[in-house]
């Protein structure tokens, strides 16, 4: 097995990666990204991008691909397509099939991924029509009719956001009451747009090209329905992407894992950054910034290393 010393390992290549690996280098320090699947994240999957700075509407594959072009340009070394078999945080160890990675300084990208209504015709309209992301897709459903499915906050705010563009929204909770916050649910209740469909379950999203309703059932009457929607929009939670390293630093309730504003964790020379970290805000513009403040502080981290007298 081959073995690799680095001396910041960043283990996602997402936008977050991506960024923290330009920075790192640029701080003159060896430097290497991970990843189980191919650089780019989430954001690759993503028809069309209309609120990242400096582009009126970019495909995400074509930005992340940007992103990795600029990674490049400072020699980060990257490994994709990695079967990681082992993360060790306090030894800052990274093992996969094919090699094992030692570090100095980990940054964990490994991001989140929205918790699924597991319902026939869901994964198959990923992106034309069912979207985890009203911020990145609500303007694709101007003068369109969609429904939003949960009661948290997230679902409601993202429901009222949506009738910025829609002609209607609705809000399919399977309860008969919001879990949100009153004032949320005040703003909400007020708003003509918005209708809400109560103790509901979606059973199937259907359509052909894109799509075109939601079979819905209540969970009281059982009766079953159809539901004409041009989009649908999960909003019943995120999960991080935490399992290699669960348990091995302070994370929250959701197993987000808890960083001050340097992206530092709980663990010295371990920072978190994006998706995968508690944050008020998931966006590509905002797990960049994390990437950037992390591996600037990991570079400070190491340059405090050298202070440190060696064993002999």
């Amino acid at each position: 097995m081959q073995s690799y010393n680095f001396d910041t390992v960043i283990l996602g290549g997402g936008p977050a990666g991506l960024s923290a690996g330009i920075y790192a280098s640029r701080g003159a320090v060896s430097t290497a990204i991970v990843d189980i699947n191919m650089f780019g994240g989430q954001p690759s999957n993503y028809l069309e991008l209309e609120n990242y700075p400096s582009y009126s509407t970019v495909g995400g594959y074509d930005l992340m691909e940007k992103f990795e072009e600029h990674a490049d340009k400072f020699n980060v070394q990257k490994f994709p397509m990695q079967e990681i078999t082992e993360v060790d945080l306090i030894n800052k160890s990274i093992k996969t099939t094919e090699a094992e990675f030692n570090a100095k300084t980990i940054i964990l990208a490994t991001g989140a991924q929205p918790m699924k209504l597991g319902v026939p015709g869901e994964k198959e309209f990923v992106g034309r029509g069912v979207s985890y992301c009203a911020v990145c897709d609500g303007a694709f459903y101007r003068d369109k009719v969609v429904a939003v499915v949960g009661g948290g906050n997230a679902a409601v705010e993202e429901a009222m956001y949506l009738t910025k563009f829609a002609t209607k929204v609705y809000l399919i909770h399977r309860r008969d009451e919001l879990r949100a916050d009153k004032i949320v649910q005040e703003r909400a209740f007020k708003n003509d747009k918005l209708e809400f469909i109560w103790d509901t379950v979606v059973e199937e999203i259907k359509g052909k090209d894109l799509v075109c309703s939601a079979t819905i059932k209540n969970v009281k009457t059982n009766n079953v329905s159809d539901l004409q929607i041009d989009g649908i929009f999960p909003y019943i939670g995120m999960t991080p992407n935490v399992d290699l390293f669960n348990g091995q630093l302070e994370q929250d309730a959701r197993g987000f894992i808890i960083t001050d504003e340097t992206m530092k964790t709980s663990l010295d020379g371990v920072y978190a950054v994006g998706d995968v970290r508690t944050t008020p805000l998931r966006q590509v513009i905002t797990a960049a910034a994390d990437g950037a403040v992390a591996a600037v502080y990991a570079v400070r981290y190491l340059e405090t290393l050298k202070d440190i007298p060696q064993k002999v």
